[in-house]
């Protein structure tokens, strides 16, 4: 396969696995809760992730190494730059956050008009969407988000969709094409993470937005440590706080606690 194929199939082949790893985990945990919503609830959702990102950063180091290039190469990691590279990911976090909520909040508001900010409530946060499981499920669950999903997710999906797609199709292709085309694959891949259906297009929408700012930040810089940094952020403020409720003790739903 050319490798302007594989700038295509790369991407793609992950969205196809990540809603295959959703479906899996949304039917092994029917077992427990024959009730429960699809796409399941997101901390139930990045579970499956684990061999996901395993096998796209495997595939990205192949398709990489065929290249004469390696994966420290494309994310532009040297050690004296960390400082720097946090700091600029602190800043496209700000810049790519402000267009990301506006989104969420234009879409609900399409969606619901003066009833936006109740249905919120919901639509992000339905605690009816969580199973009821043991704290030592959920103890799993959450040690895996954390050191596993936020520290891995990021970097991989970073080189996929901005690194090796963009990367490859922005050499054969209109800037905006390269960007938008690769942007929309990452949006679509959040439909099985939105918390609840109501939020699938908010989500879409929304993550279409980071998606094409993050291929602009990495056609200008050139570098996707920085950017790393900010969606390793964006990962660890998702799965961090249930670890913090589980070491507080507190329930993750109406009866575990």
């Amino acid at each position: 396969m050319t490798t302007t194929r594989w700038a295509i199939a790369l991407p793609v082949l992950r969205v196809v696995l990540v809603a295959a790893a959703s479906a899996l985990i949304w039917l092994v945990f029917r077992t427990v809760e024959s009730d429960l919503a699809f796409p399941p609830p997101p901390m139930i959702a990045i579970v499956a992730m684990l061999p996901v990102n395993i096998v796209c950063l495997w595939l990205v180091a192949r398709l990489l190494k065929r290249d004469g290039r390696t994966i420290r190469d494309v994310l532009g990691f040297e050690p004296r730059r960390i400082g720097k590279d946090l700091l600029w990911g602190l800043l496209w976090l700000f810049a790519m956050y402000v267009p990301f909520a506006g989104v969420i909040m234009l879409v609900v508001w399409l969606q619901h008009g003066s009833e936006m900010f109740v249905r919120m409530e919901t639509i992000f946060a339905d605690p009816a969407s969580i199973p009821t499981l043991d704290p030592v499920t959920w103890s799993i669950i959450a040690v895996i988000g954390v050191l596993a999903f936020a520290p891995l997710n990021a970097p991989v999906e970073e080189l996929v969709y901005r690194g090796y797609a963009q990367g490859e199709l922005v050499k054969r292709w209109p800037t905006w094409l390269a960007v938008t085309v690769p942007a929309a694959l990452f949006a679509s891949q959040h439909v099985w993470y939105a918390p609840t259906p109501d939020a699938v297009v908010a989500f879409v929408c929304a993550f279409f937005v980071w998606g094409v700012g993050s291929g602009l930040i990495y056609r200008r810089q050139r570098r996707l440590m920085p950017l790393v940094f900010a969606h390793g952020l964006v990962n660890l403020f998702f799965t961090l706080p249930v670890l913090i409720l589980l070491a507080l003790n507190l329930p993750m739903n109406g009866g575990s606690s």
